[in-house]
């Protein structure tokens, strides 16, 4: 049974066990049997030796598969008494039409039509082009279930168990479409997505006795600070800062210890909001080989932590984009389903960003039902070679925002507001486009370095759209005395305006993680004045919707900010909260700017402006008393300044982290950088616990066990240097 369980996991590309090869610096060049090895990890197709600990001995061939994992080529069985896909026995009599192919390699032919299906033309074992394709009418499909489904019995203690456990046979319903899932002509109108559960309807609430008691454990937190305590009366102080402090709410019983978010109910209480998601995946002929491999299994581990609640559809694109099935719940059926199509999934062709952006617009913009959360993730490893086409070098103004639709961009009169969050792959994707796609839809840029964290990012980014406790936030601040005026809010990427007469403010925050926190600082003009001899700055009042119950909720009055005015002043202490944020946008700043020196050509000047910022950075109150946010800021302008080093490294890593970097600090939201998202690297200042949490689990899942996994060596396009000491350190 074990022997059959590892082929079960090889061919629905569940086979989590890599061989991951030693360095040049440790270890022979070549193997034993004269073959080289790659310094990328291997997903080989074979069976290698494994010890009770799951650890890979040395492979014979580690081959990867653009098209999925192959079944080892060895088996105690005959190829033409077992079919290759469902591992079951082929004998006449038992009910199940054999196909033989004209490589003469024999299949069920309910799994082989269903294989064509997802898109392969080639023999899953000896990998030959067929000319002659299986066919299986629709009907026909869904009448009768697949062997592989209804056979083979899985394991019950895996942690795999709930993907790809035995489904019951399917049965007519009259009231779903009878079409095949994995469709091969797709509709004009995306409107076929499965059903959700029906929402409570919303109502609207204020900040009285009963919000408080009733939602105490759901309020955002808002703190103030001014930048000092006292002004004096005869002074006037332009550009006065108070800083905004916004907490989201913890997801009471989301994230505890051991608890699979996959698991916690839709609706309720301690429940989260169930997503709407839609991945778009570059299969062009570039993610050949492990990519495409680790791709899937990344995938894998999204479609497992999803729950029955949240709905998934999958674009795969290259020269041309295709829906591989539509919004589905993530069901023990629907992950099954979703995890064949990812698995199906080969390489080839260009690379055609804007087509599959539009595709996932249209299924976001037909479906019937809604989630209410909604989030698009994009991963490529190249550039857009159909809408976006110039030679390189070229001083032509390329409109990269013509890769998203009209109808995503953030300030777009559809109102979609739908983010999307790339991530750019490997040292050749167009992170100019890929962050200004995240940009304009108000989502992240990650720049995902090293081959191996793949699914690391992903766990990083779901960790977060799975905890959605807070949905369009509006913060707004008003000026109380009348002789004041506020000057600008800085707000990063977040929409902020001003009234005419400059007495209010407001800032457009959206939506909010599970304990995600956001910092704005307010600038005001404070004029001299005699009449008190203290003066109340500002009010801060916030407005958002609850995700579950859509209960619009007002705090009104939730932080006011009241300042000294004696006739005199001695030193006074600036506050620390409001050094760190001023330290954070000043670093951001002058990200932007050695970034557009490092683009006009000018590295020097580029590494002189983040050299410059370091400097005033290290004399700032904060910085000597060894506050982390301003050790992760000089460490992460340190890390820029040696990927602007020269051109070939800018061009090949630098441009992208400068950018995922830039993304990071504008939202206040974590990104992967490089090849890390671990918690304890001071860069992932914005990470959640939910975020950790599914991170954590990423690192540690190993065919199921608890144990992690062995250290994954990063392919890097980067040459690997020792990072500054204090980096971990400060865990």
């Amino acid at each position: 049974m074990g022997s059959k369980w590892r082929k079960a996991k090889l061919a629905l590309g569940l086979n989590m066990c890599l061989y991951v090869p030693k360095t040049l610096e440790d270890s022979p060049a070549v193997a034993p049997s004269g073959g080289r090895f790659s310094d990328a990890v291997s997903l080989s197709p074979t069976t290698p030796h494994r010890n009770s600990d799951c650890h890979v001995d040395m492979p014979t061939t580690p081959t990867p598969s653009s098209s999925g994992l192959r079944l080892p080529k060895h088996s105690s069985k005959s190829s033409k008494s077992t079919c290759a896909i469902c591992l079951m026995t082929m004998k006449p009599g038992q009910g199940h039409a054999i196909f033989t192919a004209e490589c003469s390699h024999s299949f069920h032919f309910n799994c082989i039509t269903s294989n064509v299906k997802h898109g392969n033309q080639i023999c899953p074992v000896c990998r030959a082009k067929w000319k002659e394709i299986p066919f299986q009418s629709p009907l026909t499909d869904i009448s009768h279930p697949r062997s592989r489904n209804g056979h083979v019995r899985w394991p019950q203690d895996d942690a795999w168990m709930t993907v790809v456990r035995r489904l019951p046979p399917p049965r007519l319903d009259t009231n779903r479409n009878i079409s095949t899932l994995f469709q091969v002509v797709e509709p004009g109108v995306f409107d076929d997505d499965e059903v959700v559960d029906h929402q409570p309807i919303g109502s609207q609430r204020s900040s009285s006795t009963d919000v408080a008691n009733h939602h105490s454990a759901e309020a955002i937190e808002v703190k103030t600070w001014p930048e000092i305590s006292a002004v004096s009366k005869s002074a006037s102080h332009n550009n006065f800062a108070v800083l905004v402090h916004l907490k989201a709410p913890h997801a009471v019983g989301l994230l505890q210890s051991g608890v699979n978010q996959s698991e916690m109910p839709a609706t309720g209480h301690n429940s989260r909001a169930p997503v709407d998601l839609v991945t778009v995946l570059d299969v062009s002929g570039s993610m050949a080989g492990t990519k495409l491999a680790l791709l899937k299994r990344a995938m894998g581990f999204v479609i497992q932590n999803l729950g029955p609640a949240d709905r998934l559809s999958v674009i795969a694109f290259s020269s041309t984009a295709r829906r591989l099935f539509p919004l589905r719940r993530m069901s023990d059926t629907g992950k099954q389903e979703a995890l064949q199509a990812v698995n199906s999934l080969s390489s080839n062709g260009g690379t055609n960003i804007a087509e599959a952006l539009k595709k996932s617009a249209k299924i976001m913009t037909d479906r019937k039902w809604k989630n209410p959360v909604s989030s698009i993730i994009l991963l490529s490893d190249g550039q857009d070679t159909y809408t976006v086409n110039s030679p390189s070098g070229a001083t032509t103004q390329i409109n990269y925002q013509s890769l998203l639709p009209v109808c995503m961009q953030r300030n777009a009169a559809s109102g979609l507001h739908i983010p999307v969050h790339a991530f750019g792959f490997g040292a050749d994707h167009d992170a100019v486009s890929m962050h200004s796609i995240s940009e304009t839809s108000g989502g992240t840029f990650s720049f995902i370095e090293a081959e191996s964290v793949i699914q690391d990012a992903f766990a990083q980014c779901i960790g977060g759209l799975l905890s959605v406790v807070v949905q369009e936030l509006n913060v707004e601040v008003e000026c109380v005395h009348p002789v004041l005026r506020l000057s600008s809010i800085k707000s990063g990427s977040y929409n902020a305006n001003l009234t005419s007469d400059n007495r209010r403010g407001t800032v457009k925050v959206g939506d909010l993680y599970a304990d995600e926190e956001r910092d704005f600082l307010v600038m005001i003009d404070i004029p001299a004045d005699r009449s008190s001899n203290y003066m109340t700055l500002v009010k801060v009042k916030c407005t958002y919707k609850d995700p579950i119950s859509k209960d619009l909720v007002t705090l009104d009055h939730a932080s006011d900010v009241k300042i000294e005015r004696p006739d005199t002043i001695g030193q006074l202490v600036v506050s620390m909260e409001v050094d760190k944020q001023r330290n954070r946008l000043q670093s951001a700043e002058a990200m932007a700017e050695a970034r557009a020196a490092a683009e006009n050509g000018d590295l020097t000047a580029a590494v002189s402006v983040l050299e410059h910022c370091r400097k005033q950075l290290s004399e700032t109150a904060s910085a000597q008393a060894r506050d982390k946010l301003c050790l992760a800021l000089d460490a992460e302008l340190k890390e820029m300044q040696e990927r602007m080093a020269n051109r070939r490294v800018y061009e090949t890593s630098g441009r992208a982290y400068v950018l995922s970097g830039l993304s990071s600090h504008s939202w206040q939201r974590a990104t992967a950088r490089g090849d890390s998202t671990d918690s304890t690297s001071l860069i992932q200042a914005y990470q959640t616990p939910s975020m950790v949490d599914m991170v954590s689990r990423s690192q540690t899942m190993y065919l199921g066990s608890p144990a992690p996994r062995p250290p994954l060596r990063p392919v890097r396009s980067f040459p690997a240097r020792p990072q500054p000491r204090f980096w971990k350190s400060m865990g």
